[in-house]
């Protein structure tokens, strides 16, 4: 198959108009996706491809813009609809929660709720209030969501593709921060990316190293320079937080003995918390040294003075990667 070289949003924009060109039952929704192409420009010649029937925009309005998608699932069409930011979602919590989450368990089955919500999330691009936030903590907590969070562009076509098709409602969580950072080869036409399955980015013997979305950067940064001090660590990015692939999280802590966990939201309830559960769990007895958390702080996220300090960066990821090797 033929590659080219995209970026995250270029392949998410590719993933969006395939899956159109395939099936006509897939529509676009939300504001400014349409004649502007989305804030990101994620959406950029959708438009034009599809008409305004199958792309809409629709007005400022979270709570509307999850409703509508959710009444097109039940009646039949797959709808990717895009909220601008994580942070925004909150206004849609209910609509999430309490329809689209559950429509399926509530029909037995009759009304699956076939939908994907695209949101940018995570921070670094210096934007203002509710701009930066990175609570996927909140979408794994509620059963009857399927989350995804990318971290490059093969996956981000991939996933997306795959989440489109899924008969669940799927939270894809795309990290703005490394939106346009870097471009990879990124196979031409339609394939998926199998969701529930995480990616090893880096072999390694000494410590695992767990991550997802923009902190998957840093984290490979970080593991090449304590590579370079005789560190072997093991990069695994997962792709994938509902269902989570647990079974490559346990079996690289087996082989490392060692864990350190990586993400951009709050310490207090975040995914790291699990984690660290699931391998107490099942893996105690091969665990050599205390687990380390490297996220961001429990506070408000800052304005974009402070930014910096809030996001977990290679320095932070070398200091706990030493850290647990050193016990």
């Amino acid at each position: 198959m033929a590659a080219e070289k995209l970026t995250l949003v270029e392949a998410v924009a590719e993933a969006i108009h395939d899956e159109m060109a395939e099936d006509e039952s897939v529509v676009l929704l939300g504001e400014d996706v349409g004649r502007s192409g989305g804030v990101f420009r994620a959406t950029e010649g959708v438009y034009d491809a599809f008409g305004p029937e199958r792309v809409i925009d629709t007005p400022l309005s979270e709570t509307g813009i999850a409703g509508a998608a959710i009444g097109l699932a039940a009646s039949g069409m797959r709808p990717i609809a895009e909220i601008q930011f994580m942070g925004f979602t909150y206004a849609a919590l209910e609509q999430l929660f309490t329809r689209a989450a559950r429509m399926n368990a509530r029909s037995r089955g009759q009304f699956p709720c076939r939908m994907v919500l695209r949101a940018p999330f995570g921070g670094g691009v210096r934007a203002p209030d509710l701009h930066g936030e990175s609570m996927e903590a909140i979408f794994v907590h509620h059963p009857g969501f399927k989350v995804v969070a990318p971290s490059t562009p093969h996956d981000a076509k991939g996933l997306l593709t795959a989440a489109i098709r899924d008969p669940d409602p799927v939270m894809f969580f795309e990290p703005k921060k490394i939106y346009r950072s870097f471009r990879e080869d990124v196979p031409e036409g339609t394939y998926e990316t199998p969701i529930g399955e995480a990616a090893v980015r880096r072999e390694g013997s000494d410590v695992s190293v767990f991550t997802w979305g923009a902190s998957t950067r840093p984290t490979q940064e970080a593991a090449e320079a304590v590579a370079g001090e005789g560190i072997d660590p093991e990069v695994v990015d997962l792709r994938t937080l509902s269902p989570m692939d647990t079974g490559t999280i346990v079996e690289s802590f087996k082989k490392t003995g060692r864990a350190v966990v990586v993400h951009e939201a709050p310490r207090t309830g975040g995914l790291a918390g699990e984690i660290t559960a699931l391998l107490q769990e099942e893996a105690l007895y091969y665990q050599e040294a205390p687990i380390e958390r490297v996220t961001g702080w429990d506070a408000v996220y800052p304005l974009y003075e402070l930014e910096d300090f809030q996001l977990p960066n290679a320095a932070r990821i070398e200091e706990a990667i030493r850290s647990v090797v050193e016990v």
